[in-house]
């Protein structure tokens, strides 16, 4: 039941939006499936290449040699390189969604010119069609954005917390 209740004005609005709101939507889908991916990862195997890092250094004899640091940076390289996996695609999705939002206006727009070229200026209704394309695709794409870098700001702070965490657990011997 409540299925139904959802899916019409769901279906209306895909339609009052035009084609692009549709590339959108697969656009903002990407962009969440990537932020949920880097979630997942913090929750679940970050903690685990942590936890392998640190007892692969602590399980050294020596950790002052010119060897040891050297060990140690790959240790912290490998982990900050994985805590900024995707990190960039999400950068980029979410650039893209207002430029896609600019697409629908486009293309709404140049249906509302070929109605007017038709009918000329004197059917407003005939517009509407034309003006729902050019304007609910945009704000579609502003949204996406728009939660997009609240997610990326999320995550950023989570990765610089990680960094010194990194730093603060793999010490070396004085």
């Amino acid at each position: 039941m409540f299925f139904g209740e959802l899916y019409e004005p769901v279906y209306l609005f895909m339609e009052r939006g035009g084609d692009v709101l549709y590339a959108i939507f697969g656009l903002i889908f990407l962009l969440w499936l990537f932020v949920l991916e880097r979630g997942a990862y913090f929750a679940f195997s970050h903690r685990r290449a942590m936890a392998d890092a640190v007892s692969e250094w602590e399980g050294r004899a020596e950790r002052s040699s010119w060897v040891a640091h050297q060990i140690r940076q790959d240790l912290v390289a490998g982990l900050r390189s994985n805590l900024q996996a995707n990190m960039t695609t999400i950068k980029m999705l979410i650039g893209m969604a207002p430029l896609f939002g600019l697409l629908g206006t486009v293309t709404g727009m140049i249906e509302v010119f070929d109605v007017m070229a038709f009918f000329g200026n004197g059917s407003p209704k005939a517009m509407a069609s034309g003006i729902s394309k050019a304007t609910i695709p945009t704000m579609a794409g502003m949204v996406g954005a728009l939660t997009g870098v609240f997610a990326q700001s999320l995550l950023e702070r989570h990765i610089k917390r990680e960094k010194i965490r990194i730093e603060d657990r793999l010490t070396f011997d004085h």
